[in-house]
């Protein structure tokens, strides 16, 4: 009963892939018709699904075997009829097997084509004449099964098999069947492993589109995440230094009004930049943004940066990481004083350091690494992919700690250094 069970696994199988074909062409013709609307790029035709559907026509090679049994031109015709049944039934098993690779590398499947081997010698030998035209058949069941180094050796072996037996029963006619023998092993296998290369291909270039398509989402995500958070950080504590000037210093409270539309339209094109993909980030401009926010908080910002000027990648990367720790000291800490500290650092990295006297983020224990909220930990990722590192966690000293590094290029380190002297207000 396992063959039953197994053979209504194929069918359900079949059934299957004709309804993802059918599913892939209503979307190909769907495709079709859009890009003749919009005059683009007219889309690929997935085809059929690849099954054994498209080696059963080649079985009419045995017509001429099956028409002696049927005139009576064979000797024994029930033994005939019935080696004729075991090869047409082992050439459909062996050929099903063949297009899904699990199955076709089973043993079962080896041990059917050396079956199949075996019933074709023995009809050969005993009839000949027709019968010899089943080792063609042999020879494209067997290159659709062993596609592999080995199989240029067991196709001239194979060939070398049906020269062997047709020469002793059909002499120099023998040539004919050797050769036919060899060129369905080679071009089978030839045709079907280009085919499943192509599908491999195809599915892989869906699977890199697919890829493209989430790594482009989490960037935009992060970005907005990053841009929004700290700008909207910004524009409150404005707001509040404002509401809280205007009654004793109006002049200072409009000052803090400019700042808001200012941090406003900047993040407006700063939005408009990410969406487009193009943004990238300045860390002298996030630094001064950095004193601007948290001056405005009533949070002493002591800046210091040196070392070697940095690449425009690096520059974005610990320009984000500043916003972001930044924006948590703004929003969380309680600090009365901030300290940002840029310095190269033996190995051929730079360290970007933020640190504060607050209480309001250290929910920590120790420094950990990549610990956070959302920001912190898109951080993470994002230097980790760039060679990087990023910690965060309660310093030593009291207060909340996050420290930045990164590889620098040669080119880079080979720069003249550039120190920005410490701003303190």
């Amino acid at each position: 009963m396992s063959w039953i069970r197994e053979v209504t696994c194929q069918v359900k199988e079949w059934r299957a892939a004709r309804a993802r074909w059918r599913a892939d062409m209503e979307r190909f013709k769907a495709e079709q018709r859009a890009a003749r609307r919009s005059g683009g790029k007219m889309p690929e035709n997935p085809g059929p699904p690849p099954t054994g559907f498209a080696l059963l026509p080649w079985l009419l090679m045995g017509m001429g075997a099956f028409s002696n049994l049927l005139q009576g031109k064979t000797a024994n015709p029930w033994i005939g009829g019935l080696g004729l049944f075991t090869f047409n039934s082992l050439y459909i098993y062996v050929t099903f097997r063949a297009f899904v690779k699990e199955a076709r590398e089973a043993r079962s499947t080896k041990v059917a084509l050396a079956l199949m081997g075996l019933v074709t010698c023995g009809l050969a030998l005993g009839y000949g004449g027709s019968w010899l035209y089943f080792f063609p058949l042999l020879g494209l069941a067997t290159g659709a099964v062993l596609r592999g180094p080995r199989l240029g050796q067991i196709g001239l072996g194979l060939t070398a098999l049906a020269a062997v037996v047709s020469f002793v029963r059909a002499g120099w006619d023998a040539v004919n069947v050797a050769y036919g023998t060899f060129l369905s092993t080679m071009v089978t296998a030839a045709i079907l492993s280009l085919s499943e290369a192509v599908r491999e291909l195809r599915a892989a270039r869906e699977e890199l589109a697919r890829r493209a398509v989430e790594k482009e989402r989490l960037r935009f995500s992060r970005d907005l995440h990053d841009l929004l958070g700290h700008t909207l950080s910004v524009i409150v504590v404005k707001s509040e230094a404002a509401r809280r000037l205007a009654p004793r210093d109006l002049d200072a409270a409009l000052t803090q009004i400019t700042d808001i539309e200012s941090v406003g339209r900047q993040a407006l094109t700063e939005i408009r930049e990410a969406v487009t993909g193009y943004r990238e980030g300045s860390l002298t401009t996030e630094l001064d943004r950095a004193r601007s926010a948290l001056s405005a908080a009533s949070v002493d910002p002591v800046v210091r940066q040196s070392g070697a000027p940095l690449t425009p990648q690096n520059e974005a990367l610990l320009g984000w990481v500043v916003r972001e720790a930044v924006t948590n000291v703004v929003r969380h800490s309680g600090a009365t004083r901030c300290e940002i500290t840029v310095e190269g650092v033996p190995g051929g990295h730079v360290r970007l350091t933020v640190t504060d006297d607050g209480a309001g983020t250290g929910a920590s224990t120790g420094p950990a690494e990549g610990i956070g909220g959302t920001g912190l930990k898109g951080l993470t990722e994002r230097l980790a992919a760039a060679g990087g590192s990023l910690r965060a966690g309660p310093s030593p000293r009291g207060g909340f700690a996050v420290t930045a590094e990164l590889p620098v290029e040669a080119a880079d380190l080979a720069s003249s250094s550039v120190a920005t002297a410490p701003r303190e207000p």
